[in-house]
């Protein structure tokens, strides 16, 4: 026995008690499989057999999804697109417009809002303008609860580079909508006579929404697409458990800061870019000032609908094609489309800022570029999400995801833009001139949350691949977490004490 060294009955140490038994086969480190490989995509016929559902009835249910995603963004930006007129109506600064993207935009809302307010006394109006921000707010909850279960939807429809093109349908409607708002509500007005109408062009198309989500919509079995044959079936864990492990994940945790980045810039630009665009105008000559009790008449809206759209299409196809391309070279090819759509945005969008005061052309030509290097990031933001998450998770990812992207982007963003504004305004003597350079320079900001955003993504290529590899091998069943503190036992291991489960002593 001497100078033998016995090693003590355990399968694993406490410092392994989280990935998988070396020598497994199929892992890394595998004596019978050097080298892993990614788990069998199914065919038709067997996502078919997994979800209950046709290919057909799948591709629609992405289209319904589809729909009511460009719903709800082009019922929020809608009112970017009569935004001057708002500002007149209640006689409000650019703080407390920004207030009112910030609420997140709601049919039923916005309709008891503008009820309210269509035939006002001067006395009622700050009372009428609270009540449209409370009123605003409410169908945000809904709007959240859908922005979570979409994503996980699809992803348990389908896998691989088909899941991305879905994907990359869905997030289409996003600029698209967006695009339709400003137009919408322009036109809308501009037929009505009132900015009232613009504001109620959704609501029917809401209800029709609602029906098909019933009809069509059906739910498959979570993360069963992703799963080996033999694979037992994964059980969802607590709340906080899975925050926890959320914690532990620097893929998603970086991809999140990187996307709300995304929407910060995205919601500055959403609301302000058309009120920015008139001011402009207003400065170089080409167009009266609003004046109280006129209408104000700008083609500009409807100019940055369709950039919108154009751009979110090109945006999002471009970005998940090049992602698509490079995946099979560079693993890191995703976080790395990202950051680049970013970093290269962010001197676009700021020299279109800066060039607004020589030249509108300009200025939209660095809008169109800007806007679709930003656009590349969505579809591949929630892709990112899907695999280096277990599907038990993920609706809790999502959930953490769109709370600080709103929170800190595209809900706290056109506040804090029109604040800056305001407080800027407060130190130049009163004129059009001092308006534009106020909204001018605090859009300036934009440029440089990109900027950060391009950091995250880059921070989230470096930890990209081992959180894929956990993810996949803990859904195939291949990789368990280890228990909470109470289920672990101290034990003798090569002259030190070590804490290890105890599920790994071998009896």
């Amino acid at each position: 026995m001497s100078g033998v060294e016995h090693e003590p009955f355990l399968s694993q140490a406490d410092d392994t008690a989280d990935g998988p038994v070396p020598g497994t086969p199929g892992l890394p480190g595998s004596m019978g499989n050097p080298k892993s490989e990614d788990p069998e995509v199914p065919d038709r016929e067997e996502l078919q057999r997994i979800t209950g559902l046709s290919a057909g009835h799948s591709a629609l249910i992405v289209a319904v999804l589809c729909y009511i995603n460009l719903l709800n963004y082009m019922d929020r930006f809608t009112v970017a697109g009569v935004l001057p007129d708002i500002e007149q109506f209640f006689d409000i600064g650019d703080s407390s417009s920004g207030l009112i993207q910030t609420e997140l935009a709601g049919e039923v809302g916005w309709e008891a809002g503008c009820r309210v307010g269509y035939h006002p006394h001067p006395r009622l109006l700050p009372q009428q303008f609270w009540l449209l921000l409370l009123t605003r707010g409410l169908v945000g909850v809904g709007e959240a609860s859908y922005s979570t279960i979409a994503p996980t939807l699809i992803a348990d429809l389908f896998v691989a580079d088909q899941r991305s093109r879905m994907l990359s349908v869905f997030y289409f409607a996003i600029p698209v909508g967006s695009g339709l708002g400003y137009i919408a509500g322009s036109k809308v007005k501009d037929v009505a006579g009132d900015w009232h109408w613009a504001l109620r062009v959704t609501p029917g198309l809401g209800v029709v929404a609602v029906l098909l989500l019933f009809l069509v919509v059906r739910e498959p079995p979570r993360g069963a697409v992703e799963r080996h044959s033999g694979s037992p079936p994964l059980n969802p864990t607590s709340w906080w458990a899975d925050l926890r492990a959320l914690a532990r994940n620097p893929s998603f945790i970086l991809s999140s800061l990187g996307f709300t980045a995304v929407a910060f810039v995205t919601g500055s630009l959403a609301l302000w870019a058309p009120a920015f665009l008139l001011r402009s105008r207003v400065v170089l000559g080409e167009t009266p000032p609003c004046l109280p009790g006129d209408s104000c008449s700008s083609s500009d809206s409807l100019i940055f609908g369709l950039i919108t759209c154009l751009t979110g299409v090109l945006g999002v196809g471009l970005g998940v094609e090049i992602s698509r391309r490079l995946r099979h070279a560079n693993p890191r090819a995703d976080p790395l489309v990202c950051a680049a759509g970013l970093l290269g945005s962010a001197p676009f969008l700021f020299l279109s800022v800066a060039c607004a005061r020589g030249s509108i052309v300009a200025t939209y030509v660095f809008i169109f570029i800007g806007e679709t290097l930003l656009s590349m990031n969505w579809a591949i933001v929630a892709d990112i999400l899907l695999y280096v998450v277990i599907p038990t998770r993920r609706s809790t990812a999502e959930a953490f995801q769109i709370v600080l992207a709103h929170l800190l982007g595209d809900a706290g963003s056109p506040y804090l833009i029109g604040l800056i504004s305001d407080r800027l305004r407060r130190s130049w003597p009163p004129s059009f001139l001092s308006e534009f350079r106020a909204l001018q320079f605090s859009l300036m900001l934009c440029a440089f949350v990109g900027a950060l955003g391009g950091a995250a993504f880059l921070g989230t290529a470096i930890f990209i691949e081992g959180d894929r590899r956990r993810a996949q091998l803990h859904v195939q069943g291949l990789l368990h977490e280890a228990g909470p503190e109470d289920d672990r036992i101290v034990v003798p291991q090569r002259g030190r004490s070590t804490r290890v489960p105890v599920s790994s002593v071998l009896i």
